[in-house]
């Protein structure tokens, strides 16, 4: 039986016993996108499909360093950590291709009151909400990360400094690089198709040793889930063969940040027009549609609320500066690369936007929920976006309402105070991760910097 193949729990059962697994690997994702999990027995395995399993809450309760917050409500000491529940997804079935034997990959996601909180459960409100709009969404998801010549033990020696990139110098595009190297490229194009995120584009961006891969467009959930395994997997990969692979937002002030761009499309669910696309209409200028320009309006105006959730690291904000191919207020231009969003005309296909804000860091589930949540809101409030940019976009000065938040303290209050994000996420995810960011800015004023050593030591 294919991994694909499965959909049902009798599936999932009958491909472990068909393969004769006495254990298969279980993953959940946490606050930051990262992914958690255990081998699980197989007897465990088949109860948990029936009925799901415990694990504890702790980490919907920590940082990616296993520190625990100190100002959430959700979990903490107050409630002592106690075990959550948790839903396996039987149509998340995927091969390890890393793993002899066939080994097999599920995953799952909080259940009860912590789906309240969990990253994929509040995606899932999102989609709910556009199905009751009359909408299908769809998704496509393109990350940049520098891959370096190092591993986990070399760049800890070196104090994460004077690393070496996997290859040198600013080489865009390049024929010469993906074909020296092209045994590594076809295993990232491997790995892809093997676990059903499949890439439909794979090339050098500008900066040494950055690629960029452009993920198949799919329903949304499913699009969702694809960037979460990619971005888990290419650090595998990369690891396995002596390298590693980095989706920070800025690693060093000399190069391009990496982004993580989001391409959505609507389609309608019913009706006369129903599987047709809800952003194209040829008789309207650039086929903008109203309906997409009401959508493109909700994520133009809902951006400064919503930024820590495409944004969600110190390090991000550290990418948002001007010519840097990054945007650095909400707006919006056709085919325009200096601006936050882009039209793209097209067919009934092809017709979207591409949410250009995000940062390669972000949580997958969270940046899709806020680029396609503040676009729904827009279609539920009729808006209009403000005037379209054209030609440079950082030359331009935008209306103060347009201007983000320049830390991730300030984003973090932007979404507490949100009532946007409190109807379209609920209380208990806005409280929940606007606390996790502002612990996060936090930790980081407790850190002394060497440009503050140099800076202050002898001369003040």
């Amino acid at each position: 039986m294919n991994p694909r193949d499965v959909k049902t729990v009798e599936d999932a059962k009958r491909i472990v016993e068909e393969r004769g697994l006495s254990h298969v690997k279980v993953g959940i994702f946490d606050n930051d996108g990262v992914m958690l999990g255990k081998y699980m027995s197989r007897s465990k395995f088949f109860s948990a499909l029936e009925s799901g399993f415990a694990f504890c809450d702790v980490v919907l309760g920590w940082d990616v360093k296993d520190q625990l917050y100190d100002n959430g409500k959700y979990t903490g000491w107050h409630t002592g950590y106690p075990d959550a529940p948790v839903r396996v997804i039987p149509s998340s079935c995927r091969e390890l291709p890393f793993e002899e034997g066939g080994m097999l990959l599920f995953m799952g996601e909080f259940d009860q009151a912590a789906e309240a909180v969990c990253p994929r459960g509040t995606l899932r409100r999102v989609l709910n909400k556009a199905r009751d709009l009359g909408f299908d969404a769809f998704a496509a998801l393109e990350y940049e990360f520098f891959m370096f010549d190092e591993t986990p033990q070399s760049i800890r020696e070196k104090g994460f400094r004077n690393l070496k990139p996997f290859t040198p110098d600013w080489m865009g595009y390049s024929i010469i690089r993906n074909t020296v190297h092209a045994d590594l490229y076809h295993q990232i194009l491997k790995m892809a198709e093997d676990m059903d995120f499949p890439i439909e584009g794979l090339h050098t961006e500008t900066g040494p040793g950055v690629l960029e891969a452009a993920i198949a467009v799919d329903n949304a959930e499913a699009a969702a889930d694809k960037g979460a395994l990619f971005k888990t997997f290419m650090k595998v990969l990369a690891q396995r063969n002596n390298l590693m692979a980095t989706f920070m937002a800025k690693w060093s002030a000399d190069v391009p940040g990496q982004s993580g761009h989001i391409h959505i499309s609507l389609r309608h669910r019913e009706g006369a027009q129903q599987g047709k696309s809800a952003f194209y209409d040829p008789s309207q200028k650039h086929n903008m549609s109203k309906l997409q320009r009401h959508f493109l309006a909700g994520q133009q105006r809902l951006m400064p609320e919503f930024l820590c959730m495409v944004a969600p690291t110190l390090n991000s904000y550290r990418r948002l500066i001007p010519g840097y191919w990054a945007p650095t207020d909400a707006t919006w231009g056709v085919e325009n690369r200096t601006t936050a969003l882009r039209v793209i005309p097209g067919s009934d296909k092809s017709q979207r936007t591409e949410y250009r804000l995000g940062s390669a860091d972000g949580n997958p589930y969270l940046a899709l929920s806020a680029a396609l949540a503040s676009g729904l809101y827009g279609i539920m409030h009729e808006w209009e976006p403000e005037p379209e940019v054209t030609g440079n976009g950082y030359a331009v000065r935008h209306a103060p309402e347009l201007a983000l938040p320049r830390t991730l303290w300030d984003a973090a209050q932007r979404l507490k105070t949100s009532e946007a994000a409190r109807e379209l996420f609920g209380n208990e995810f806005v409280d929940h991760f606007s606390a996790s960011r502002e612990w996060e800015e936090r930790e980081f004023r407790k850190h002394i910097s060497d440009w503050e050593l140099d800076r202050y030591f002898e001369i003040i």
